[in-house]
């Protein structure tokens, strides 16, 4: 058959605009072809029929925060092979590595071709500047086809992860504003921060004192600063990781001013909070830390009504050995995610009534995709995107075991939780890398996303 189809997908396809439930999807060439009834013939003639009836066909999640590299155990391939079983089609990689931050042309460029080489789903790539004035570099990074900037008002490590002072910043985001590109800020006050940790730095046998010595008001008032800084420069700014309800409420009052403002949260800050840190102790260890039980379900509310914009899961795959410390001061801060962003989002949104199916797939799919510049393919089933799909069977119950997991990590703060509905299928442009507990995608099928922010 000349038009034959590479692949037809049957079952309750997720769109933008609802559910259709018992549907066709038709694919060719990577690429969604048609939705709906295809005909007998058409589907008879498909080279692969995948048949997910009573099941739900989602598009592939968009992980707009993941650390590939901060320990260079993991790497392209143990992210993207995690984030492939998690039902994570495209993850935005960070540009904070160990061996230097990705603030060059030079340096975007040998990494584009390695995650080529070894990445097993798609990759998108932020970059981040100088600490000195490095104006050209960002011009030229918007032109290689990066997806954004990232800064830190933080100093979490001098040589890879440093503070950008609030001056720089204020020209930064002027010449960053005027390529298109979002710039995301980690937002901590850097002198509270260090203060605090001064005061409770004898507590260090507490794991609650990492979270004494990152209050709220830290991660406020820098929110603030960058909010005024791009409602200045005009500058599409992006917050990340925001722990508490109070900053999406700062962000709507911007907004309301006329600032180009998006913010997230994170699935640790929606499932855990400071209470979990005494059992969890150093695996709970977060920047910025977990806040109260209150802050958990005050962030379920505002993701439910809308006004959070994005769910991220923040993936940084420290080993065991990073968190093993007796002074919770002295171990690494982050813990593996990609792999559990989607399931646990369902299973603690979806299957508990705190969240509709469609605001989901918004918060992981669709509006990572369009803020970050990737929405003309990413994101959405849709004729003429990417066929990356999730098939879910919201029946299936199952424990999350952390031996199962496929990051470097091997663990995972959320080991032992029970979960509802569960990933059978991922498939990244009409092929599939995830089957029925089975990572089958192999490096160098992931190819790098150029944004297009026009």
């Amino acid at each position: 058959m000349k038009d034959r189809l590479d692949l037809v997908v049957y079952g309750n396809v997720v769109l933008p605009e609802g559910v259709c439930h018992n549907t066709y999807l038709g694919i060719k060439n990577g690429v969604i072809v048609s939705i709906g009834d295809l005909g007998p013939d058409v589907v008879r003639e498909a080279s692969r029929y995948v048949d997910a009836a009573g099941q739900y066909v989602l598009p592939g999640a968009v992980d707009a925060h993941v650390h590939c590299y901060s320990s260079l155990d993991e790497g392209f391939t143990h992210a993207t092979r995690a984030a492939a079983a998690g039902g994570v089609t495209t993850i935005i990689e960070m540009p904070y590595d160990a061996t230097g931050m990705i603030c060059t042309r030079e340096a975007f460029e040998e990494k584009r071709e390695r995650l080529e080489q070894e990445s097993v789903v798609d990759v998108a790539m932020l970059v981040t500047i100088h600490k000195q004035d490095g104006y050209d570099d960002i011009r030229q990074l918007a032109e290689a086809g990066a997806c954004g900037f990232k800064v830190s008002m933080f100093n979490t490590d001098s040589f890879r992860f440093p503070r950008i002072d609030d001056g720089q910043l204020l020209d930064s985001f002027a010449v960053i504003a005027d390529t298109g590109c979002p710039v995301g800020v980690h937002a901590e006050n850097d002198e509270i921060v260090r203060r605090y940790i001064g005061k409770f730095q004898s507590s260090g046998s507490d794991p609650r004192s990492h979270g004494w010595s990152r209050p709220r008001v830290s991660e406020s008032t820098a929110a603030l600063t960058a909010m005024e800084l791009a409602l200045e420069t005009g500058a599409k700014l992006h917050l990340y990781h925001c722990t508490y309800p109070r900053i999406f409420n700062l962000v709507e009052m911007y907004r309301e001013m006329g600032a180009r403002v998006t913010a997230e949260t994170c699935t640790h800050y929606l499932t855990l909070s400071e209470e979990d840190m005494p059992r969890l102790h150093a695996r709970a260890k977060i920047n910025p830390p977990l806040r109260t039980p209150g802050d958990v379900e005050g962030l379920w509310e505002l993701a439910a009504a809308g006004r959070i914009d994005m769910i991220t899961s923040d993936h940084a795959p420290w080993l065991l050995e990073r968190k093993r410390h007796g002074d919770i001061f002295q171990n690494s801060s982050g813990a593996p995610g990609v792999e559990q962003l989607l399931p646990i989002l369902y299973s603690e949104g979806v299957a508990r009534g705190r969240l509709s199916l469609l605001e989901l797939v918004s918060l992981i799919s669709e509006r990572p995709a369009r803020v970050f510049g990737l929405g003309h393919r990413k994101g959405r089933i849709a004729e003429g995107y990417d066929a990356d799909l999730v098939i879910l069977d919201p029946h299936a119950s199952w424990v999350l075991d952390e031996d199962k997991l496929h990051s470097s990590a091997g663990w995972s703060p959320y080991h032992g939780m029970r979960m509802q509905g569960k990933i059978m299928f991922t498939m990244v442009r009409g092929v599939t890398v995830y089957e029925n507990h089975v990572v089958t995608g192999q490096p160098g099928h992931g190819s790098f996303v150029r944004a297009d922010h026009r």
